[in-house]
């Protein structure tokens, strides 16, 4: 009386062949079967109470339709959005996505991965790349399908995908020098970060493309993405180049210390401060004053990445035949990087420099 319903239970109730059933009730292949045909039997198996057996498909596929997703920072409010999008194009698929967070530390990262390789994922999706990596480029040599989102390493070697940071920075820029601001500071993100490098480079690029004298436009790294590391390189920036009347944020959490640094110093934003952040956080709108920064799509960052790495385990699948035997080749897909289009959304907190600031 209380066996499980199976399979055959499902398509002998439905009236299709046990195939048919079992196609209609995997994301995978439901498409190849009929619309009506479908519905039939997702009745059937939920008349029965049937759910998949996703241990025995594993068996059979040598797949077991989950992915790892390491996350540097989940309290980061960039975050939760990559992830949803990830897990909305993971689902459609049948896949679930396994999240890990790693608080940037790289013992921690090197547990969680281990331990989701041991749960037999079949492929990981990282935000926590750091410029040079050496866990990723092991699990590339040993055949592991990585994609990278938001965050890249030196090398080409992984499908990467991020919104457009040299194209945000550079709009950024033109809109404070379009208000009239030629002291800018940047309060740039780690080093060791792609993230910090690329809107470091494009600050500089577009600031030297603007005529603007590279001693009126200092670049302060932070030592994280975080509102404490904001806080200190703001007070750095005004300390040491007080004519400063406008700064371009790493994201919106440094940004967010920098409001803190200028409330500090008896300051207003954006009277005798502009400021630009990076992201678009959610609630970046309800800063006092309302931030300007650069919108980043964060949900179709997280869905192109789990895009990007299905192709790459069906590419995977049928370089072996599709009988899911056979290792993985590191090689193939090729790389691809996906640069998804920024834009900037314009706030309270930038305004024209006040009458007699530096100029």
């Amino acid at each position: 009386m209380n066996k499980r319903p199976t399979i055959s239970d499902v398509a002998a109730l439905a009236g299709v062949h046990k195939a048919t059933a079992s196609r209609a009730l995997n994301p995978a292949t439901q498409g190849l079967v009929n619309s009506v045909t479908a519905r039939r039997v997702r009745q059937a198996a939920e008349q029965l109470g049937f759910t998949p057996n996703s241990a025995a498909r594993s068996l059979r596929t040598n797949r077991s339709s989950t992915v790892g997703v390491l996350i540097p920072d989940l309290t980061n409010p960039l975050f939760p959005p990559v992830v949803r999008g990830i897990e909305e194009a993971l689902s459609a698929r049948g896949y679930t996505a396994l999240l890990a967070n790693t608080d940037n530390d790289e013992a921690k990262e090197r547990d969680r991965f281990e331990a989701l390789r041991g749960r037999q994922v079949d492929g990981f999706i990282v935000a926590t790349a750091r410029r040079e990596h050496t866990l990723l480029d092991r699990a590339r040599s040993a055949g592991v399908p990585i994609v990278l989102v938001n965050r890249r390493t030196d090398g080409s070697l992984f499908p990467w995908v991020a919104g457009d940071d040299a194209a945000g920075t550079a709009l950024a820029v033109g809109h404070l020098t379009g208000l009239g601001h030629r002291a800018l500071g940047c309060l740039s993100g780690p080093q060791s970060m792609s993230t910090g490098v690329i809107r470091a480079r494009a600050f500089r690029a577009a600031a030297e493309a603007a005529g603007l004298a590279p001693e009126a436009t200092p670049v302060v790294v932070c030592d994280a993405y975080a509102v404490a590391a904001g806080e200190r390189a703001t007070h750095e920036v005004l300390d040491r180049w007080p004519g400063t009347t406008a700064i371009c944020a790493g994201n919106d959490l440094i940004a967010l210390g920098a409001l803190h640094a200028a409330r500090a110093r008896g300051l207003r934003c954006p009277e005798d401060l502009s400021l630009v952040g990076f992201n678009d956080i959610q609630f970046a709108d309800e800063f006092r004053p309302p931030l300007t920064t650069v919108h980043v799509p964060h949900l179709e960052l997280g869905a192109e990445a789990a895009r990007l790495l299905l192709e790459r385990l069906d590419a995977g699948e049928r370089g072996r035949g599709g009988d899911g035997a056979g290792e993985r080749d590191p090689s193939a897909p090729v790389a691809k990087t996906v640069l998804l289009p920024v834009h900037l959304v314009v706030r309270a907190s930038t305004a024209p420099p006040r009458p007699g600031a530096a100029a």
